[in-house]
């Protein structure tokens, strides 16, 4: 999708600045295009087409509380990169970045990789809003590939998902320079912040360049083992059991269970199998394990709609080493080295909670980190907080908890402890609107 002809020009009409101020360079861009807007929230961006909406469409609930008012200087660019599957811009490269830098700036920056496949705009409400509307300097990347696709960059099984790693860094480095340029100064404090595979890409960024963070939140990030779980072991028997689940037999629904989805998340079954969890288990399992013909049969990507999976007898465990050794080079260890806050919804029905965050927490806590993490349960929370426009009822947006989680890793950063690990149950008698908008951690 081409942005709006503002994008073309340094300084749109509707802006207003001083000469010069928006001249911004992110150190490495092979292209990058500045302009000062009047508003760098996504309230301002829809109505100059300098977002996207469709990289952040459903992410969050429609009530969830908006920002205004933020001028400032927006960089849209690329860095050097050989993929050409996200086309925004009309620009047919992948390594896109934008990043934000808010006139009234508090210090600060926030680095995010995008969730799922999407592109960098994926953040921007989730995200994006409240770092802006706090002051920070926002800065986030498509990962270098995307699209369901995104498997078919790179040379080696897990070439692409180790991308997603080094892209997030080389943003952080860029955008770190940028902000000094910009402000005279460095930035004081740089976080980390992601929703999914943005979580994922939170956690390996303090395992593994710990210097480059003073912290980090992560929302339902997706955890990555080569001995298990990951998604490729609690996918497929969710995947074999349905059918027979939707058809009334109770062996199938334990089976589910059995999976690690919770009880209480049924009604939600039918979505996500129809949805979420065969295009999942197909293009993360192609990208470790291209050698399994369950998927790219006769040159068809995709099962037709309406049959069984085509991996839905996947056995991650009985597959050869050499898939481990893919999982193995973009697995985490639990050794953050900076503070780290994770959100994660007891009803997540794509990454069950008992095979991805509890088990990420007792990883932390086993390699002797555990004061340097907090992790919240949130009671009712399902992994895209769209779902709960259609669920109001029983379902609790996880977006009012991150920006509760957000401040509270600022302040933890300024010496006031956030709450203990804890799991957050419903607030009793609270209306779907007083859960859009606010969250307690405790």
């Amino acid at each position: 999708m081409v942005l709006a002809g503002a994008l073309a020009s340094a300084l749109p009409a509707s802006a207003s600045a001083s000469p010069g101020q928006c001249e911004v360079d992110v150190p490495g861009a092979q292209r990058q295009v500045a302009v000062c807007l009047d508003d760098l929230t996504t309230t301002g961006t829809l109505a100059s087409g300098h977002t996207v909406q469709a990289d952040w469409a459903g992410l969050t609930s429609a009530e969830l509380p908006t920002f205004r008012g933020v001028p400032g200087v927006q960089v849209d660019g690329y860095f050097p990169d050989t993929s050409t599957s996200n086309a925004n811009h009309g620009w047919n490269h992948d390594a896109q970045f934008v990043l934000r830098l808010p006139d009234r700036w508090n210090g600060g920056l926030v680095v995010s990789g995008s969730p799922g496949v999407r592109r960098q705009y994926a953040n921007d409400r989730a995200i994006g809003d409240q770092a802006l509307a706090e002051g920070y300097a926002f800065a986030a990347t498509d990962k270098g590939n995307t699209g369901a696709a995104f498997f078919a960059d790179g040379v080696r099984p897990g070439d692409a998902l180790a991308e997603w790693n080094s892209r997030v860094t080389q943003l952080t480095l860029g955008a770190r320079s940028a902000v000094a340029r910009h402000y005279g100064r460095p930035p004081a404090r740089t976080l980390a912040a992601g929703l999914s595979n943005g979580g994922y890409l939170v956690r390996w960024q303090l395992e593994n360049r710990p210097w480059l963070y003073d912290g980090g939140v992560d929302w339902e990030g997706t955890l990555w083992r080569a001995d298990g779980p990951n998604l490729l072991t609690f996918l497929p028997p969710a995947l074999r059991a349905y059918p027979a689940y939707a058809a009334g037999s109770a062996p199938a629904h334990q089976s589910i269970l059995d999976a690690g989805f919770a009880p209480g998340s049924e009604f939600l079954w039918d979505y996500h199998y129809r949805v979420y969890w065969d295009l999942t288990q197909r293009i993360y399992r192609e990208e470790v394990d291209p050698s399994f013909d369950g998927s790219l049969e006769a040159g068809i990507p995709f099962c037709a709609s309406g049959t069984p999976s085509c991996d839905a007898d996947y056995a991650y465990s009985s597959r050869p080493p050499s898939v481990a050794r893919a999982v193995e080079r973009i697995s985490l260890t639990g050794r953050i080295g900076k503070p780290l806050l994770t959100l994660h919804g007891t009803l997540d029905t794509l990454l069950p909670i008992t095979r991805d965050s509890d088990v990420y927490d007792r990883m932390i806590t086993s390699a002797g980190r555990g004061a340097l993490h907090r992790y919240y349960r949130i009671e009712g929370g399902n992994h895209v907080d769209g779902l709960v426009d259609t669920y109001p009822d029983q379902l609790r947006p996880l977006g009012p908890c991150f920006r509760t989680a957000f401040d509270a890793l600022a302040g933890w950063l300024r010496g006031a402890r956030p709450p203990a690990s804890a799991t957050i149950a419903r607030p009793a008698g609270s209306t779907p609107a007083e859960l859009a908008t606010s969250c307690s951690l405790g």
